[in-house]
């Protein structure tokens, strides 16, 4: 008679909705918060925190506190990947959509540099950083739970509801600050641009109360029944499965550092080196974000069909293909030619974007996963981080020609590229990507 646990019953496909759901609303408004960060640094941080008198370093100065975030990511991974792996990936989810509502409320209630002088710049960046550790532990997670969740045969769907948070949070962010942008110029200033922050709080009330409803992933509850678990599954990730983390990281290079590009980089050329309207530049990103929506959908159907490392590869050769057009669209300063630049960019990034926690998730066996995803998705987001102060950096060793930036997106294309090719030879063959099935931990 066999001493082995039976296999932990399968969701049904209302539990793999609700988890979905859940994965994707709480994803979307921790990233509205992290996002609100990312257009502050363009418009308003660079004048009123970070005070120079050359608005060139100003603006780098505000790019590098945006950058803090990510460099924190890894922390974040580290930290809620070792505990989601050990208690739980439900219980830190919880705790990080609680860490960055809390935050990006405070943020909207700091002094700044007038009130406070250079304690202003200290305390922003280090809220900043509590913003980034917190986002570092949050995707791995959602990406996580949801792809345990799953039905087999359609994993690709599921795995992309988390990814559709991202538009979400940047249609809430840049419609809340397009809405402000509107207010005269002195109140803006003085107050406008703090409501987008101050709005975190009752939307972590809505999203905690959501994540409440989410049960614990039944494969998880599985690894616990057989104390399954790693002890250290950072420690495991980062020596025995280093070469699946280098190229998840790769795989999801474009859909961040690139996404940064195409709007954080964007809105500061835009504004600042074309002189293009406020409103017209949140606007393209707003449009950009909805068409999003409907690529991202679209690229989970396809991962079903085709497998997550095809759709990566031609996302990436697609990207690489529209980067150098979309700045000469944006060039022309027309305002429909602007509109379709970045929506351009922003669609064809958005294809590995939409397979890449299918693809992280196939890397990592399930004992490992939660610290696997994280610790690549946040790899990827050190660089991501720089990639707007880089682009500005570039530009202006580049006279302002917005070719530099464009082939530096051509080049976080083409590493996305490689890694979505070498990818299918890394898959962990030896686990379940749901709770269908025995659990058999890498020897």
């Amino acid at each position: 008679m066999s001493n082995d646990p039976s296999p932990a019953p399968a969701p049904t496909a209302a539990d793999a909705r609700r988890v979905a759901v859940g994965a994707f609303v709480g994803t979307a408004l921790e990233w509205y918060d992290f996002f609100l960060y990312g257009t502050a640094a363009s418009l308003v941080f660079n004048r009123l925190y970070f005070t120079t008198g050359d608005p060139v370093v100003a603006t780098l100065a505000a790019f590098a506190s945006f950058a803090v975030g990510f460099v924190a990511r890894p922390l974040g991974g580290i930290i809620f990947g070792h505990l989601g792996d050990r208690i739980g990936r439900r219980t830190c989810l919880l705790i990080t959509v609680v860490m960055i509502g809390v935050v990006t409320g405070l943020i909207g209630l700091l002094p700044d540099a007038t009130d406070i002088g250079i304690a202003a710049p200290v305390l922003l960046t280090l809220l900043r950083l509590l913003q980034g550790v917190a986002v570092g532990g949050e995707w791995g997670g959602a990406i996580t739970l949801a792809v345990e969740h799953a039905p087999p045969e359609r994993r690709g769907r599921y795995a992309a509801m988390p990814q559709i948070g991202s538009p979400v949070g940047t249609l809430l962010s840049s419609g809340a600050f397009l809405l402000v942008a509107l207010l005269p110029p002195d109140d803006f200033d003085a107050w406008g641009w703090r409501l987008p922050f101050l709005a975190a709080f009752p939307l972590l009330a809505v999203a905690l109360w959501l994540r409440r409803r989410v049960e614990e992933s039944p494969l998880f509850d599985r690894l616990l029944a057989e104390d399954a678990r790693a002890s250290a599954p950072v420690r495991e990730v980062v020596t025995r499965a280093w070469p699946g983390l280098l190229v998840g990281a790769g795989s999801a290079f474009l859909g961040v550092g690139g996404f940064y590009l195409a709007t954080t980089f964007v809105i500061s050329y835009a504004t600042g080196d074309l002189g293009l309207p406020r409103p017209l530049v949140l606007g393209a990103t707003l449009v950009a974000a909805a068409v999003e929506i409907g690529v991202l959908v679209l690229g989970g159907r396809l991962a079903e069909r085709f497998g997550a490392a095809r759709v990566t590869v031609a996302g990436g050769v697609a990207s690489a293909l529209v980067a150098l057009p979309m700045f000469w669209l944006l060039d022309t300063r027309n305002a429909v030619a602007v509109v379709l630049g970045v929506t351009l960019g922003v669609a064809m990034l958005s294809i590995p974007y939409a397979v890449s926690g299918d693809l992280l998730a196939r890397l990592f066996p399930a004992r490992l996963r939660y610290s696997g995803i994280a610790l690549s998705a946040n790899l990827a987001g050190i660089a991501s981080g720089f990639v707007p102060l880089v682009a500005t950096a570039v530009l202006a060793a580049a006279g302002g020609a917005s070719w530099a930036p464009g082939l530096l997106l051509v080049a976080i294309a083409l590493v996305t590229v490689v890694s979505g090719l070498v990818a299918p030879r890394l898959y962990a063959p030896d686990t379940e990507l749901s709770a269908e099935g025995v659990v058999r931990p890498r020897s």
